[in-house]
């Protein structure tokens, strides 16, 4: 039997996710993204084709580093208009039984303390089926809004995170014991006092003195999801995520980033097979090669040049609206996504700003594959072979076809060819995913913030020698 390929689908609670111009296709229906029925229908179908699950992107600010403006973002409806993802995970979990629901919240924007109740909460109102997928936000326009002035560091949001995440683990993995709500009518104790606990957190970035507000969820702390590609974003993914998410345009490029993340999360004392790391791709798929390629010749004809650029110049940081369409790309020092402006503006092949925004205009960073479903199983098994990857992120041209097509053509030549599920396991997600417990393993390092009265007494003792030592 081959290795299974394994699916999510990305999207994002907007028109135009990754396909600037594509929302005036004729078939295109992301302009729904406001309806409750658009979500359930497009996830009874995910969950027809056994999808691993679905990812709702999200980004807090608008793209106006094209042109040093927003205004071809508005006018393309480049991710804004865009509404809450996590608002989508109960009507999602209601209208499916299995589908994974990954939920982009950033670390950059929003107290800890507030976030735990509400991913918690989540992961109760899906018996388990919720996962985070942990940004540090690349948009000054987000941090500006908010009253920051502007983003921190790249690699100083990277040290926030780690604290954020310590926060969520002392609240959901520590604050409450497992047997702290006994739900006792006759002695009318509903929990345990003594076991529910104050974490006491006192950090550079964060105070959070007292004690989570919910009781443990299915799976305590959602699945993690991280799509950093940076040294600091590897790093950061090497350490915490179980599902790691890139953006390769090559596969060269991914060979050599997944050989990195599996060497690191073994340094770290961590499962390398058991951090899934799935790359971005576009699927255009039809019964033959030649009605693909005639589907994406129709997909191109919509495609945006500045809509494509909007992006483009957000993700980097470069206002690509100061060049000319044959200007090659070079390497420029920002503060947004850096492995980006390191992939496209490399040795190996520079680029001209027309290509990249022909290149972006379906799919975004990712490649784009067209074919029968022969030839793209074919495609993906050569990827999956050549260079470890364990699946695919699969965001799309026009939505719901993009998706219906994969799960109606491909899905089933995969699956004849052993290449791919035929059926979910039971229990909550990261059951589905990894067939173990619906927690963390013992490997992760929010095993270390179980036993919360000892962390406190160990940071007690380290905080009194760092101040003796200053002495």
């Amino acid at each position: 039997m081959s290795r299974h390929i394994r699916f999510n689908a990305f999207d994002m609670n907007c028109v135009a996710h990754q396909s600037p111009g594509l929302w005036a296709h004729p078939r295109d229906k992301s302009w729904k993204y406001k309806d409750l029925d658009y979500w359930q229908d497009l996830a009874r179908t995910l969950e027809r084709g056994i999808f691993d699950g679905i990812f709702i992107a999200d980004v807090i600010g608008y793209y106006d580093v094209y042109k040093g403006s927003n205004w071809h973002a508005i006018r393309e409806a480049a991710q804004i208009p865009v509404n809450d993802p996590l608002q989508l995970a109960a009507p999602i979990a209601l209208a499916t039984e299995h589908l994974g629901i990954g939920i982009t919240a950033s670390t950059s924007f929003e107290h800890p303390y507030t976030f735990a109740r509400r991913l918690a909460t989540a992961d109760h109102h899906t018996k388990g089926r919720v996962g985070w997928n942990i940004v540090t936000s690349y948009l000054e326009s987000g941090a500006k809004n908010i009253g920051q002035g502007g983003l921190r560091g790249h690699d100083n949001r990277y040290e926030v995170a780690s604290e954020y995440v310590e926060v969520l683990y002392k609240l959901l993995e520590g604050s409450w014991e497992e047997d702290a709500v006994i739900r006792d009518r006759d002695g009318r104790v509903f929990t345990d006092p003594a076991k529910v606990h104050e974490i006491g957190h006192k950090g550079k970035y964060f105070e959070v003195p007292g004690y989570g507000l919910t009781e443990p969820s299915p799976q305590r702390t959602p699945v993690l999801y991280q799509a950093g590609a940076s040294g600091a974003g590897k790093a950061f993914a090497a350490g915490h995520a179980e599902c790691v998410f890139v953006g390769a345009p090559t596969k060269s490029l991914l060979k050599a980033y997944v050989a990195d993340i599996r060497a690191q999360a073994a340094a770290a004392g961590r499962d390398p097979r058991k951090v899934y790391i799935y790359n971005l791709i576009t699927l255009i798929v039809d019964e033959t090669d030649e009605k693909a390629r005639r589907r994406f010749e129709d997909y191109s004809s919509y495609a945006s040049y500045d809509g494509s650029l909007v992006f483009m110049s957000g993700w980097s940081g470069i206002d690509f609206g100061q060049y000319a369409p044959t200007d090659l790309l070079r390497k420029v020092e920002t503060n947004a996504i850096v492995s980006m402006v390191e992939h496209f503006a490399g040795k190996d092949k520079p680029w001209t700003v027309e290509e990249l925004a022909r290149w972006g205009g379906i799919g975004g960073v990712g490649p784009v594959f067209v074919g029968s479903p022969s030839t793209l199983a074919d495609i993906l098994q050569e990827w999956v072979e050549e260079t470890d990857v364990d699946g695919f992120n699969l965001a799309y041209a026009v939505t719901p076809e993009s998706f219906e097509t994969v799960v109606d053509l491909l899905v089933p030549e995969l699956q004849k060819r052993g290449a791919y599920p035929t059926a979910y396991r039971p229990g909550t997600l990261r059951e589905k995913l990894f067939g173990d417990g619906p927690y963390l393993p013992a490997t992760h390092p929010a095993q270390g913030y179980r036993d919360i009265e000892a962390v406190k007494r160990r940071e007690a003792e380290q905080r009194a020698s760092g101040a003796v030592a200053a002495e």
